[in-house]
C-alpha cells in the first residue's frame, strides 16, 4: 500500500488559489480514477475536480470553506500509484513548492465533513452564519440535517443591535468587485444615452423566428448590431496601455455580456463574435448563459473580452450608467422595451421604445465619436436592415 497526495492542480488562466466548496467523499471512502472528489470555486467559476488515481481516502487536507493555493495538498489516498492526467487542468508541479498561509478554519469547518447533510446550500448557509453543524439535532429523514435545522439555529443566536449579516467576498464576487473598483479608479468614463424605436427590430425578430430552427434572442440581434458598430467606429474597440502611453485597437471582437447568476454578476465572453452568423451568436449566448448560471463556464470564456453588452432591461429598468469592464474602452447598455407615444411621419403613434446608454473611456475618444457610435446603434435598432451593411 502506498500513500498518494493529490494537490490542487493548475486550473489555468493564471489562477493561483481556489476555495473548497464541498467535498464529495469522506475519509474511508474508496475512490476511482477520474472520480470527482471535490467542488472548488475560483475567481472565475465553480469547478468539479476529479482525482487522477484510485484508492482509499486517508485524509481530506483542506476543510470546506478554506482557501487552497495551487499545488497545496487536497486529499491523501492509500493504494494509489497509477492514474490519469487531469484533462483540462494540467499537473505541473511548478506551484508545489509555493507556501501560502490559509485562513484559520472555523470550528464548524473541522467537523463539517462528518456531518450528514445532503444539500450544499445547507452547508453554505451554516458557514455564512457561523453555525456549527455538529451541534445541531437533525430533523430530516434518516438523521439528515436540513435547511430548517440551520435556520432554527440562526434564529436562536442572539443578535447584537449593531450587528448585521456579513457575506464574505469570495470567488466570482470578489473578482468582479476588484475589477469594477479598478475600472472606476483608472478609467475616466462618461455616459450618453438616447431613446430608440425598437418596433422594427421586434418585427424582424418575429419574422426570423417563424422559420428559424432555434429561437433567435433579442440579445443576438443587439450583439450583431454591436459588431456592426465596432466596424464603423474601430477607435472605440480598444484599450489604453498606460505603461506605454498608447491606445491599442483590437482586430477581433470578443463580445462580453453581463449575466446575473446565483454567484453574482459575471461577464461571459463570446469569442470571435465578428465571424459568427446571427444564429451562431444566438446559440453561443444561450450556451454561455446556461453555463454561467450553472457555474460550469470555462475560465477562457470569462476573460479576454474587448467590448461588453449589458441588457439591464431584463430587470425591468429603463436606463443606467454601468461601469466599464476593465480594461475595455466602452460598454453599451439596453433598457426595457415598452410601449410609448412616438411621432411617426408627423403623427402620434404608440411604438415599442427602448433607452440605449453608452459608457466610454474619455481617453479613447471625445463625445462626438461616442455620440456617433450610439446614434449608429439607435439607427440599427430602428432600421435593423442597416446592420447588414457592416
Amino acid at each position: 500500500m502506498s500513500r498518494e497526495v493529490f494537490r490542487l492542480p493548475d486550473l489555468g488562466e493564471g489562477l493561483t488559489e481556489a476555495e473548497v466548496v464541498e467535498w464529495r467523499v469522506a475519509a474511508g471512502d474508496t475512490v476511482a480514477v477520474d472520480q470527482v472528489v471535490v467542488e472548488v470555486e475560483t475567481a472565475k467559476a465553480a469547478v468539479e475536480v476529479p482525482i487522477p488515481f484510485a484508492g482509499t481516502v486517508v485524509e481530506l487536507c483542506a476543510p470546506a470553506g478554506s482557501v487552497v493555493a495551487v499545488g497545496a495538498p487536497l486529499i491523501a489516498v492509500d493504494g494509489g500509484g497509477s492514474g490519469n492526467v487531469l484533462i483540462g487542468y494540467g499537473t505541473s508541479g511548478a506551484h508545489a513548492g509555493t507556501t501560502r498561509r490559509r485562513r484559520a478554519a472555523k470550528p464548524q469547518e473541522t467537523t463539517e465533513a462528518a456531518v450528514r447533510v445532503i444539500s450544499p446550500v445547507v452547508r453554505r448557509l451554516a458557514r455564512t452564519h457561523g453555525i456549527d453543524l455538529a451541534t445541531l439535532t437533525p430533523s430530516g429523514s434518516g438523521g439528515i440535517i436540513v435547511r430548517r435545522d440551520v435556520e432554527a439555529a440562526i434564529s436562536a443566536v442572539p443578535q447584537l443591535e449593531s450587528a448585521g449579516l456579513r457575506i464574505p467576498l469570495r470567488g466570482v464576487r470578489r473578482a468582479m468587485a476588484e475589477k469594477l473598483s479598478r475600472s472606476r479608479a483608472e478609467i475616466p468614463e462618461a455616459t450618453t444615452w438616447v431613446d430608440a424605436d425598437a418596433t422594427a427590430l421586434l418585427a424582424m425578430r418575429a419574422a426570423v423566428n417563424r422559420t428559424a430552427a432555434d429561437p433567435i434572442s433579442l440579445m443576438a440581434f443587439l450583439a450583431r448590431i454591436c459588431v456592426a458598430a465596432l466596424r464603423r467606429f474601430p477607435e472605440l474597440h480598444s484599450f489604453v496601455d498606460t505603461e506605454r502611453a498608447e491606445i491599442v485597437q483590437f482586430s477581433h471582437v470578443h463580445l462580453g455580456f453581463a449575466a446575473q447568476t446565483p454567484r453574482g454578476l459575471v461577464v461571459p465572453v463570446v469569442r470571435d463574435a465578428h465571424e459568427r452568423t446571427l444564429a451562431e451568436l444566438a446559440a453561443a449566448l444561450r450556451e454561455h448563459t446556461e453555463a454561467a448560471r450553472a457555474g460550469t463556464l470555462e475560465p477562457r470564456h470569462l476573460t479576454g473580452g474587448t467590448f461588453t453588452l449589458n441588457n439591464y432591461g431584463v430587470f425591468g429598468v429603463d436606463g443606467g450608467a454601468p461601469i466599464i469592464n476593465h480594461p475595455e474602452a466602452a460598454l453599451l447598455g439596453v433598457g426595457r422595451i415598452v410601449p410609448r407615444p412616438w411621432v411617426v411621419d408627423g403623427e402620434l403613434a404608440v411604438r415599442s421604445v427602448t433607452q440605449l446608454s453608452f459608457t466610454f473611456d474619455h481617453r479613447v475618444c471625445d463625445g462626438g465619436t461616442a455620440g456617433g457610435f450610439l446614434r449608429f446603434v439607435a439607427d440599427c435598432v430602428e432600421d435593423p436592415y442597416r446592420m447588414m451593411l457592416f
